[in-house]
Order: structure tokens, then sequence, then C-alpha cells
């Protein structure tokens, strides 16, 4: 798997969903990071009418500190803020574990984890109509970016 995708505490539970379908129809892996602001079990997601959820190649962890101990690779970080486009980057390599990293809706990803990372910011392009694109928006833009670069790899 090259290409992840990686919740930080997420709290809108239609945000992970459409992500967790980009990722099951994409076959690219969702790292979510406690703790969630909803639930995961069988009866919520049956009625929310998720029924792809057991496609998805979904890994949990209880802290980043746990996430980071059992991750290795490039780590990019959308911000709103990033100086690099999303498309200045090069997730061409298949051999290369490309991890795509979004804070919690409503506060971000920790100040302290950014402040170490400047580097491996990136955003969007967008005007100054609107603060941010909705994340799940985001996250298609950015698996669907680094799959073209590659190929569109097993993808028909």
């Amino acid at each position: 798997m090259a290409i992840h995708v990686v919740l930080y505490q997420p709290d809108i539970p239609s945000n992970t969903g459409n992500i967790a379908l980009t990722c099951s129809a994409t076959d690219t892996a969702l790292h979510l990071i406690r703790p969630l602001g909803f639930s995961t079990d069988e009866e919520m997601l049956k009625k929310a009418g998720i029924d792809f959820w057991h496609s998805v190649n979904i890994t949990y962890y209880d802290s980043l500190d746990d996430f980071f101990s059992k991750n290795q690779g490039e780590f990019y970080y959308i911000e709103t803020f990033g100086e690099k486009t999303h498309s200045g980057f090069d997730f061409s390599d298949v051999a290369k574990e490309h991890y795509f990293m979004f804070g919690k809706e409503t506060t971000g990803l920790p100040k302290d984890l950014l402040e170490d990372n400047k580097d491996h910011f990136l955003r969007i392009p967008m005007n100054q109509h609107v603060r941010s694109l909705n994340l799940s928006s985001t996250a298609a833009i950015l698996v669907y970016e680094a799959l073209r670069q590659q190929g569109f790899p097993n993808l028909k």
C-alpha cells in the first residue's frame, strides 16, 4: 500500500464516511487516530447506510505517538497556510509510503506537530472567498493526485 489517509481525531461522521468510500474505491489505507467524534460500531454503520466499511483497509490508533511508532514513510500535513501546493510534491514513487495527514475538523493538527514539519505542509489552491474545502473533498483531491502521478495502479 503506497498511499495512506490519516485522520487525527475526526469529528464529523459524514466526512470520515466519504473518505472511507474513497479509500475503499482506490485501495488507499485509512488510519484513524482516537478519540473519534462518532461510533464506528456495526450497528451505527448499518444505520448510516455504510455497506462498504468491511472493504476499507482501516487501522485505529490511540494517539499520535501510537500512530508514528507503527508507520514509516513520507508524511504530508494538509494545512490551508501551506506554502507549496499539492501538485508541487512528488508522490510518484510506488515503493514509498505516502501519508496525507488531516487534523480534527474544528481545531486542526496539534501545533507541536506542525512546528516540526513545515517543509511538508501542502495546500489545495483556492480563492479567498472560502476558508477551506471540505475535508472529504480535499482527501479525494490528494488521493487522486497521488494515484495520477503513480499511473493509477490497479485501477481500471
